[in-house]
C-alpha cells in the first residue's frame, strides 16, 4: 500500500513500518523487495510504502526523511524507530524484529 498526505492518517493504526524510496533508486527498490519478504512473518504489522517526489514533500518534512531508503516503525501516528539506508536482510530482520517486539512490550500487545 502507497500512502501519501490524504490517506496516511487513516492507515498508521497500530504498528506499522514504512518504507521510504525515491524514484529510480536501486537501493530503494531491492530494499522494498527485502521489506516484502520479512513482514510475511507479521501478520498483525501492516508495511506501507511512500514515494518521496514534489508532491509529497510535506510526509518528507513531517517526518524528517533525511536520506532514501528510509525505514520508519510507528505505533499509531508516532515514529518509534527509523533505519536509514540500505540494510542486508538479516540485520534488518533482527533490527525489526527487535523494534515490533519492544512496542509490544511497552504497550501491552499479545
Amino acid at each position: 500500500m502507497w500512502l501519501n498526505s490524504n490517506n496516511i492518517d487513516e492507515y498508521l493504526k497500530g504498528i506499522s513500518v514504512v518504507e521510504v524510496s525515491g524514484e529510480g533508486c536501486a537501493n530503494c527498490i531491492s530494499l522494498m523487495n527485502v521489506l516484502d519478504s520479512i513482514m510475511k512473518n507479521y501478520n498483525d504489522v501492516n508495511l506501507y510504502h511512500i514515494e518521496v517526489e514534489e508532491k509529497k514533500m510535506d510526509l518528507v518534512e513531517r517526518f524528517e526523511i533525511s536520506a532514501v531508503p528510509s525505514i520508519l516503525v510507528f505505533y499509531n501516528d508516532k515514529i518509534m524507530a527509523r533505519c536509514r539506508g540500505f540494510q542486508p536482510e538479516e540485520i534488518l530482520e533482527i533490527w525489526l524484529d527487535s523494534k515490533i517486539n519492544d512496542i509490544k512490550k511497552e504497550n501491552g500487545i499479545a
